[in-house]
């Protein structure tokens, strides 16, 4: 990352403004995603659709730099021992509610609740009815689970733009990314599917040192295509109280896509890098409630 990018991650308004646009101009899948998972509903492998909010803040920071006031964060949650793929850190969201969000979704179309302004809503009224339709659907769907699991208020959300679907072929879920800038400080509320709130730094997505190999080894009562070990990118964080946590799958890739389409960020080459092992047993695919109950 050379001086420009550094300096312009470090401003606010420029940076969101930056975001905003190019998200903005990017393509939506989200309408041919939703016709297949529609199209799937009366056949024996229904898939489903769940709405996720990337949360990006920008924290003021008395540590960094006197010219640079505070830098961007991802706020991501970790999923609790109740819930499936435990331990992950995610993005906050969950499965579309068929019935319940399309009657919630006025209030955030027609800016009732004030997340849709300024050029986001702009871009997304450019696009046909249809796309619009589904984006401030999924947007919906994940603000409401975002307040379920985090307490975090829709009012303290603007909306900044989508990304492409992501989906898992494992539990035959597609994932429908929607871009949230957080505007203020908020007080963690977690229900019982969270574990606690991560926070990682966007700067440290441009430091290689950072990125290493999650090496997924899978019992043998969890089948797979592609055999019991693969491996993924990942990238070695830690929490606040210094605890090192693993990102991958899908949430890294949302992420990853999120750096191409604003910065042309690429994933740097990981054949030398640190390679981190785990073994995914039943739990990974129940929640460790689930099978304590089977």
């Amino acid at each position: 990352m050379n001086s420009t990018d550094s300096k312009l991650l470090s401003n606010k308004e420029q940076f969101l403004t930056l975001i905003v646009e190019k998200l903005g101009r990017n393509s939506s899948d989200f309408t041919e995603k939703m016709q297949f998972i529609q199209g799937t509903r009366k056949t024996e492998e229904t898939h489903s659709a769940a709405g996720v909010l990337l949360l990006l803040h920008f924290k003021y920071n008395n540590r960094l730099p006197r010219k640079i006031k505070g830098e961007f964060i991802f706020q991501l949650i970790k999923r609790s021992l109740k819930v499936t793929q435990p331990g992950d850190l995610s993005c906050p969201g969950g499965l579309l509610q068929n019935h319940f969000d399309p009657l919630l979704r006025p209030l955030i179309s027609r800016r009732i609740i004030p997340i849709l302004q300024g050029n986001a809503l702009k871009y997304v009224q450019m696009k046909d009815a249809e796309t619009a339709r589904m984006i401030t659907l999924f947007l919906t769907n994940a603000v409401r689970e975002a307040r379920e699991e985090t307490g975090l208020s829709p009012w303290n959300i603007n909306f900044l733009g989508h990304l492409p679907t992501y989906s898992l072929h494992l539990f035959r879920r597609t994932i429908f990314p929607l871009v949230g800038f957080v505007k203020r400080e908020w007080q963690f509320y977690p229900n019982s599917e969270v574990e606690s709130l991560v926070e990682i730094p966007l700067m440290s997505f441009f430091d290689e040192k950072n990125y290493g190999l999650y090496r997924i080894e899978t019992s043998n009562r969890i089948h797979t295509e592609t055999g019991n070990t693969r491996e993924f990118p990942c990238l070695i964080t830690h929490d606040n109280r210094g605890k090192q946590e693993i990102l991958w799958g899908a949430t890294f890739y949302i992420i990853m896509s999120f750096l191409k389409i604003v910065l042309n960020f690429e994933i740097p080459d990981l054949r030398e890098k640190k390679i981190i092992k785990r073994t995914l047993g039943p739990e990974y695919i129940t929640g460790h409630q689930k099978n304590q109950r089977d």
